[in-house]
């Protein structure tokens, strides 16, 4: 677990504030050796982050010494107080949606004051939550375009000697929410060794561990003296008050998993899914090339280009005149279509084409299950047998009407799983990484081959804890433990 320590350019700069025993001026913790063997969340709130200055190095031994810092360095070296941020997406609509409904004075310019991720304005909080996780500063004020309120023209760290009575309650009650340590006492009880926060999205139709399995996750940590906590996007601003991050929401690359898995790994945090994983894994594309590199055994394939699209003919010659085209980031059957014909399939390029530019297309290989072998650290945890839907040739069938229908499944003790397939998904995994991994396996003509290694991979309660139970929960929390005990 840890502790929260607050840097300052001089202890009367927390005059306006609660007194608290969490408070050190840059000085001191430049020179106290000492707190290199403590985990500490780390705010520093010194005015000066300049490049050598004593702010600056008080992020930068804070990173050397394993603590949790914010602003951490790779940020400060990134902030370019004249830099242009576009805004995008609902981002975008609700800053101009704000300009409307707040008319100014043409010339005079816009600024917002953030505070922890947070503001001052209810309308405007995902747009701070938006900024924070791009520049995670303790204080910052940024300035509008006065044309366009599309953009963002500056941004300016802030610092507690220029707050006014206004905004000091701004910072106190930011603070507050973003580290709670500060001002709680504990409760009278064994304390947590760890924070992990588990990250998932509430509104998911298909997510990776339904609702049983995450507060089974939250029930096996409490015993193992784990403070696990669920957490969502809108949660990010937080991040930092954790030791490591696990990730339950389907990921993607151009996606808030994978910018909480990358601001994790630079804070030196444990994280499951790690970003490099996220891409290896997500993209079908990489993956191919990948296992082909390795001649790991899988299905034949050929990439297609919009610029320059094979035709079905050429293609039927190599891979059979029934195939299977997927976009490179589609997750639980969606973006994927078999094809038989030089019409069909000229019709689902097209409407593929708009989603990537690159597509994938393989052979079709019939079975009647796909093996899915759960690994997480270079070991064996789960074997599932995932069934066709009656009817269709995948797992999952998606309709017309937007609902889903899903095969059966049958869970089976890992050792009942055939060698040569335990066997190439341990391979296949180990050139990916040491994360938790799904790899789906098909058994055609009596040999096994690799159609997908899945990064984020089903943890159902029901489904891939059938043999292990609540020991399939404690194995990959174990995980967490090893890993932050190793650091």
């Amino acid at each position: 677990m840890n502790t929260t320590l607050i840097i300052l350019d001089s202890i009367s700069d927390w005059k306006p504030y609660y007194e608290t025993d969490s408070i050190i001026t840059a000085s001191d913790y430049l020179h106290n050796e000492k707190l290199s063997r403590e985990n500490l969340l780390v705010i520093n709130l010194c005015s000066d982050l300049s490049y050598n200055s004593e702010g600056y190095y008080c992020s930068l031994l804070a990173q050397a010494r394993k603590h949790k810092v914010i602003p951490y360095v790779d940020v400060i070296n990134g902030l370019d107080c004249n830099k242009t941020l576009k805004l995008q997406g609902l981002v975008k609509k609700t800053c101009q949606s704000w300009h409307c409904s707040n008319p100014i004075e043409s010339g005079n310019p816009r600024t917002l004051e953030i505070y922890f991720g947070d503001c001052e304005d209810p309308s405007l909080k995902r747009l701070a939550k938006f900024i924070f996780d791009q520049f995670p500063f303790p204080m910052l004020k940024v300035t509008f375009s006065d044309a366009d309120f599309s953009r963002i023209d500056h941004f300016r760290t802030m610092s507690l000697g220029e707050l006014n009575e206004a905004q000091q309650t701004l910072f106190a009650n930011a603070i507050d929410r973003f580290s709670k340590k500060i001002w709680r006492n504990p409760r009278n009880k064994k304390p947590s060794r760890y924070d992990l926060a588990i990250l998932h999205d509430p509104t998911d139709k298909l997510p990776p561990s339904n609702n049983s399995a995450l507060h089974l996750f939250l029930s096996e940590a409490k015993k193992m003296h784990l403070n696990a906590e669920l957490i969502t996007a809108d949660d990010s601003a937080r991040l930092m008050e954790f030791d490591a991050l696990f990730i339950r929401q389907t990921t993607a690359v151009n996606h808030i998993t994978y910018q909480l898995a990358q601001k994790a790994h630079l804070a030196d945090m444990v994280v499951i899914d790690d970003p490099a994983s996220i891409i290896r894994c997500t993209n079908k594309v990489y993956l191919k090339e990948l296992l082909d590199r390795e001649q790991i055994p899988c299905p034949r394939s050929h990439l297609i280009f919009r610029t320059n699209p094979i035709s079905f003919v050429e293609l039927s010659e190599s891979l059979g005149t029934t195939m299977v085209v997927k976009i490179p980031d589609g997750s639980f059957s969606v973006g994927i279509a078999k094809v038989s014909s030089a019409q069909q399939y000229g019709q689902v390029i097209n409407e593929l084409f708009q989603r990537s530019s690159v597509l994938l297309v393989q052979e079709y290989v019939p079975t009647e299950f796909d093996w899915r072998i759960g690994i997480i650290g270079g070991e064996l945890i789960y074997g599932c047998k995932y069934f066709m839907a009656r009817g269709h040739w995948q797992i999952i069938q998606h309709r017309e009407t937007g609902s889903a229908r899903a095969g059966g499944f049958e869970t089976v003790p890992i050792n009942s799983v055939p060698s040569r397939v335990r066997k190439l998904a341990l391979k296949a995994t180990s050139l990916v990484g040491k994360g938790l991994y799904g790899v789906d396996i098909k058994v055609f003509n009596d040999q096994p081959i690799i159609i997908e290694i899945n990064d984020n991979p089903s943890l159902e309660h029901g489904v891939e804890d059938k043999i292990l139970g609540n020991e399939l929960y404690r194995i990959i929390l174990r995980e967490f433990v090893d890993r932050l005990n190793a650091r």
